[in-house]
């Protein structure tokens, strides 16, 4: 079991920057894929990013890619996501997600993972 709270999100005007973290509880968090997700009013929830257990893999949505980035501090039970070069279209509400995997591997759907934490809201303005 694990809990996440994730904290950092604002209002950023187009272009400038932020990170997001995500504190995780639980004395395993080192063997956890973890990821970013995000939701805009009216739309699905959408893949941001995901990293594995042990920081070796990370993938990103074309949306952010070279733009975003995913790492992770398994000491301090956190994981971030710095947001370079923000857009409008990036304003949602944040979410990270953990599944205990063991592996080095990242997870990109929604159903892949079980614990999930509150949210941040992300607004850029252009």
């Amino acid at each position: 079991q694990v809990q996440l709270v994730e904290s950092g999100g604002g209002l950023v005007q187009a272009g400038g920057s932020l990170r997001l973290s995500c504190a995780a509880s639980g004395r395993t968090f080192g063997s956890y894929t973890m990821g970013w997700f995000r939701q805009a009013p009216g739309k699905e929830r959408e893949f941001v990013g995901s990293i594995s257990y042990s920081a070796a893999n990370t993938y990103y949505a074309d949306s952010v890619k070279g733009r975003f980035t995913i790492s992770r501090d398994n000491a301090k039970n956190t994981v971030y996501l710095q947001m370079n070069s923000l857009k409008p279209e990036d304003t949602a509400v944040y979410y990270c997600a953990a599944q205990n995997t063991g592996h080095h591997i990242v997870l990109v759907t929604p159903e892949d993972y079980d614990y999930w934490g509150q949210g941040t809201q992300v607004t850029v303005s252009s």
